[in-house]
């Protein structure tokens, strides 16, 4: 039987692009998105052409209820799971200075890109270590897509800033709660990459990696951080956890 992998976000974006890695790699997939399923047939048509048995979990990481649901879908269907990458998250609805942030925007992200994560992994977690006790050969892995932003300020939107740095810290805290496991939690952390979420800022990071603020000057593509995942995924660093993985063209080397 193939692996399974979880993967929020999955059907678009950085999460679209590390599905079909996924997939190509032998791993059977559980989808996770907020659209109505129907919404993406087409890319689930798309990602069963690479040969994965493709489910789709509607739900928002944010709803402890939906949360529950997506976990009871991937175990009805497959009874199994080997990798949860926690990809989903949203930008702000409007980028403010941190002076004047609203705390509505501030618990809004912070619950789909922190919160939600936080107690899906928690969930999953529990489940891993239930099935590596019933079966020692099990291996599994869970993997947080972080940013950048998780170390580098942007003062117009900070909690987005915040969350991210706090999905870093989960990262070292379930790397240790399930190292006794062997259970490894590590951190892809992506620079800045071409999705739709940039499409709003496309025209001032293209003049910006022009200038040299990254070392390729080129943007990164879900398919980079496609390629990240699924290395390590793979268990080809079977002795990393808790650790980062940047995903970057060399942006946030210091340079002088």
């Amino acid at each position: 039987m193939n692996n399974v992998a979880l993967i929020t976000g999955g059907s678009r974006g950085i999460g679209l692009g590390i599905a079909k890695h996924l997939a190509k790699s032998g791993f059977d997939l559980a989808i996770n998105g907020v659209r109505p399923g129907e919404q993406a047939r087409d890319i689930l048509d798309e990602l069963r052409d690479l040969g994965a048995d493709v489910i789709y979990c509607q739900g928002d990481v944010s709803d402890p209820v939906h949360r529950t649901s997506i976990v009871s879908t991937v175990r009805e269907h497959f009874g199994r799971l080997h990798l949860l990458v926690n990809n989903a998250g949203i930008a702000p609805r409007q980028r403010a200075d941190i002076l004047e942030i609203t705390e509505a925007s501030f618990e809004e992200v912070l619950r789909v890109n922190l919160q939600g994560p936080f107690f899906l992994t928690q969930s999953v977690a529990n489940w891993m270590i239930a099935q590596k006790e019933a079966e020692p050969s099990y291996m599994a892995c869970i993997i947080n897509i972080t940013s950048i932003s998780a170390r580098v300020a942007s003062v117009n939107r900070g909690e987005y800033c915040i969350s991210k740095a706090g999905l870093s810290m989960m990262t070292k805290l379930f790397a240790v709660s399930l190292g006794d496991y062997d259970i490894p939690v590590c951190e892809i952390q992506p620079g800045i990459i071409k999705t739709d979420m940039t499409a709003p800022v496309e025209d001032k990071y293209n003049k910006r990696i022009d200038e040299g603020l990254s070392l390729q000057k080129r943007w990164g593509t879900p398919d980079d951080v496609g390629r990240a995942v699924t290395a390590v995924a793979s268990g080809n660093f079977p002795f990393s956890t808790g650790h980062i993985f940047v995903v970057d063209g060399g942006l946030t080397v210091n340079r002088l």
